[in-house]
């Protein structure tokens, strides 16, 4: 541009970029993992089969009594639970729980989707790819720049 010349205008919007950390990123994929959880779950509902399971007493081949729900409500409440503990533990012990913790939901979604109806392998791929996504956010949790402080002779 030469002086005088006057910038072109154009329509194009400028969008404002953000840096989200990685302790929001990994917040929100637990929250969203949590909700296709549920979603698929009672989704099966509708299913005549699993009413039938339920009606007799049983989910997946266990009988619904305390036992079965306290260790439900227990497997439920860890993940609800990383929702908020991803936002305020120490990086290192962060990463650790988000990367075992990750992979161990992976595993056992995969395995309760097998032989299942195709919404709820659906779901099922779904939530391990937003466990995948965590593992690999803590996996690549920024390092903290030390900074050289000079003695200052």
């Amino acid at each position: 541009m030469t002086v005088g010349e006057k910038a072109p205008i154009t329509n194009q919007p400028r969008f404002e970029t953000h840096h989200v950390s990685v302790r929001v990123k990994i917040s929100a994929l637990w929250t969203t993992m949590l909700f296709v959880f549920a979603y698929v779950d009672l989704f099966s509902l509708y299913r005549p089969d699993f009413r039938a399971d339920l009606e007799a007493g049983l989910v997946s081949g266990f009988a619904v009594g305390q036992g079965f729900l306290l260790a439900a409500t227990g497997y439920v409440l860890i993940p609800s639970l990383m929702v908020f503990a991803t936002l305020v533990l120490q990086p290192r012990i962060n990463r650790i729980a988000n990367m075992t913790l990750g992979v161990g939901y992976g595993l056992t979604i995969a395995a309760g989707a097998i032989g299942e109806w195709s919404y709820y392998v659906l779901g099922s791929v779904v939530e391990i790819g937003l466990l995948a996504a965590i593992v690999y956010y803590a996996w690549q949790w920024p390092r903290a720049h030390r900074s050289v402080i000079s003695p200052g002779w």
